[in-house]
């Protein structure tokens, strides 16, 4: 396929918001730091971050990571390209050990803190990473397996850290002896986050990086296979903040945003969406330690004048299902975002008919920094789509032959843009097969182009389940069942079946108080799907395995 063949199909384009440019400009020399070095220099005086009851500064994070930078750099001797390790939850040391190390010219590698020891070691081995900062009621998994590391640093941070007094010394008692006790753990030579922060901030050195520079190393399942590093450049980041600031113009207010914070920032989503989008606009971003305690986050919500928020189809589930959402005063809040994961119909609704407000439902993934498309914001109601590519991005769907199927049939996502990754770290080939012969990243995930340029996913390219050599997308009928009054979740797998070689099967959990049958869960079926389709079995579930995000993880049920 030529680039003049995509060139003529950018339907996408007539649908685009009156004044949206169609192609993206970014100034020479941009990187991550420098558009740090203008925020804070802009809204010194503004807050930046808030976590358990504490609010800094831009111009305290200015400080802060300067200090951190110094650290990295005089005290532990690391060089510009160097990998550091952050294992921490959205707490006030994550944006602090962030733009530290960038500031230092380190490479953050972002690490999920439940990770188990066999996770963490591989991730930490694969990256080679010389220091880990990480949390302290997770450095008994890191003692298990440093020895077997190339990992010479250690600093360690309690929950209290940069609280100050008195409140540092209640949380760290909470933490320690009410909520979740600490395992006891042994790193020889660890360094505490108060060391890193005692070193005078104007002994940081500066650091020029480059643009093509990775920044980002962001560990991703991909599509098959072993957890691989996505290498981030400044570039790619740089890019994507400013497709998603260019999208969202009409409902940004520069230097007045509260955006809220209730997914992890060491997953690419939050990361980029909430810290490096927000931080350069000079925005608040409100810090959620745990979003799975919904009346904890719906007080916080009600705390603050909220503007803006992003998340995934099951946090908006749980937020609707809870009585407290409608004790929340939403006249501030402009701008609600999801991806990740399908948003339902279901949520979409219900969340509409609470807040007033409607979920932007896009798309992304780790190798594309991470948003490709959105739904505009003009958009408001709940159409199924992941709306329209970004400025600058291109979507070429296509079959297994590399052709592009005709308008209406499902192919293969694949993307072109400057947000997709420059390769993954230390694998030439699996980057070589990832890619299309004219430079398109293979998503992995099906889906399908209206006449008016919007996309709908249909569902993983290996998750499609196939009843007598018809194709079933198991989001349509996840979809279809939690629209049933009694279901609150549902995730749907093919298992194998002797007369039509896979059988649908729908796992569900039910809403509390709620009964129904397997059958009559069939009966409602039957009206909305075809007969291919209806789920052959039914299993009842208290919970669904889901990822650190909340997203459903239909492999773990397909293990089984």
């Amino acid at each position: 396929m030529t680039e003049s063949d995509t060139q003529m199909e950018k339907t996408w384009l007539r649908s685009y918001p009156p004044g949206m440019p169609q192609e993206l400009e970014l100034p020479p020399g941009e990187t991550l730091v420098t558009q740090f070095d203008e925020a804070v220099r802009r809204f010194a005086d503004r807050p930046a971050f808030s976590s358990l009851g504490r609010t800094i500064s831009f111009a305290e994070l200015d400080s802060l990571t300067a200090r951190f930078a110094a650290f990295l750099q005089h005290e532990l001797g690391m060089k510009p390209g160097a990998r550091i390790a952050l294992m921490l939850p959205n707490l006030l040391q994550y944006p602090v050990a962030l733009y530290g190390a960038l500031r230092a010219g380190l490479v953050v590698v972002n690490v999920n803190p439940l990770y188990t020891a066999r996770e963490l070691e591989y991730q930490l081995n694969d990256a080679e990473a010389e220091a880990l900062v990480i949390v302290e009621n997770r450095a008994h998994v890191a003692q298990k397996i440093l020895s077997g590391t190339p990992v010479r640093h250690v600093i360690v941070t309690g929950i209290g850290d940069l609280l100050g007094t008195p409140r540092r010394w209640l949380v760290n008692f909470a933490v320690r002896w009410i909520r979740r006790m600490v395992p006891s753990w042994q790193i020889e030579g660890t360094r505490s986050f108060d060391d890193c922060l005692a070193v005078e901030p104007s002994r940081m050195s500066e650091v020029t990086r480059q643009p093509e520079d990775v920044a980002i190393l962001q560990y991703t399942g991909g599509t098959t296979g072993r957890s691989k590093g996505a290498m981030l450049t400044h570039r790619n980041l740089v890019a994507n903040v400013t497709q998603i600031n260019l999208w969202f113009g009409e409902q940004i207010r520069q230097g007045e945003e509260i955006v809220l914070t209730a997914l992890p920032l060491y997953h690419i989503y939050a990361l980029t969406c909430n810290c490096l989008a927000y931080v350069k606009l000079g925005g608040h971003n409100i810090l959620i330690v745990d979003p799975r305690d919904t009346r904890a986050l719906i007080a916080e919500m009600r705390r603050w004048p909220i503007s803006a928020m992003t998340g995934v189809n099951t946090l908006y589930q749980s937020l609707v299902a809870h009585p407290d959402l409608r004790t929340i005063d939403f006249s501030t809040l402009r701008l609600v975002s999801a991806g990740g994961m399908a948003v339902q119909e279901s949520t979409a609704k219900r969340w509409a008919d609470m807040t007033g407000t409607h979920i932007h439902e896009g798309y992304g993934l780790s190798e594309t920094s991470p948003v490709v498309t959105s739904n505009p914001v003009t958009i408001e109601e709940w159409n199924g789509s992941i709306g329209l590519p970004l400025p600058g991005t291109e979507i070429s769907l296509r079959d297994d032959e590399d052709n592009e199927p005709p308008q209406g049939d499902p192919g293969e996502l694949c993307v072109r843009g400057p947000q997709v990754m420059a390769g993954y770290w230390r694998d030439p080939e699996t980057t070589a097969e990832s890619m299309t012969s004219d430079g398109f990243l293979r998503t992995g995930d099906m889906a399908v182009m209206d006449e008016r340029g919007f996309f709908r996913i249909v569902d993983r390219k290996k998750d499609m389940i196939s009843v007598s050599g018809l194709k079933v997308y198991p989001n349509e009928v996840e979809n279809v069942l939690t629209q049933h009054g009694a279901i609150a979740e549902a995730a749907v797998i093919g298992v194998p079946d002797e007369r039509t070689q896979e059988a649908v099967k729908a796992f569900v959990v039910l809403k509390q108080g709620q009964q129904t049958s397997e059958e009559e869960i069939r009966a409602f079926c039957r009206d909305r799907l075809s007969a291919y389709k209806i789920p052959h079995h039914v299993a009842f579930r208290d919970e669904l395995p889901k990822s650190n995000v909340g997203k459903i993880l239909r492999r773990e049920l397909r293990d089984e």
